[in-house]
């Protein structure tokens, strides 16, 4: 269901629409459907959204918004995305509230996990 004024979709650029789909696939359940051979949805994710064919990246270094993931095992979690092909670019880290770890994933997009615990 959409809801006024709400963040509805988000959007990443891709350059490797079979490596990203399987990373996210395997490691978080995420769904696929492809439109053509240059975006593929996804869903069952929080927050449905898609990837499109680019060789550009987002990170939040450059400026991009950065998305963060939650996670019951934050430690579990990082041991995943880095066994799936992730590349951790910043370690875990505590915040008042938590403590997260960022990762780029096997299309150059940086993400983040949190976890209360």
């Amino acid at each position: 269901m959409h809801t006024h004024h709400m963040i509805d979709y988000v959007e990443f650029p891709c350059r490797d629409f079979n490596r990203t789909k399987e990373f996210f696939g395997n490691l978080f359940g995420w769904k696929f459907t492809d439109y053509g051979p240059g975006y593929t949805a996804f869903s069952a994710a929080g927050l449905e959204g898609g990837f499109y064919a680019s060789d550009l990246c987002s990170e939040s270094g450059n400026g991009s918004a950065l998305i963060v993931l939650y996670s019951e095992e934050l430690e579990t979690t990082q041991s995943a995305v880095q066994a799936a092909g992730g590349v951790i670019s910043t370690e875990i880290f505590s915040f008042p509230g938590g403590r997260r770890f960022h990762f780029l994933e096997p299309s150059g997009n940086e993400l983040a996990v949190w976890s209360d615990r």
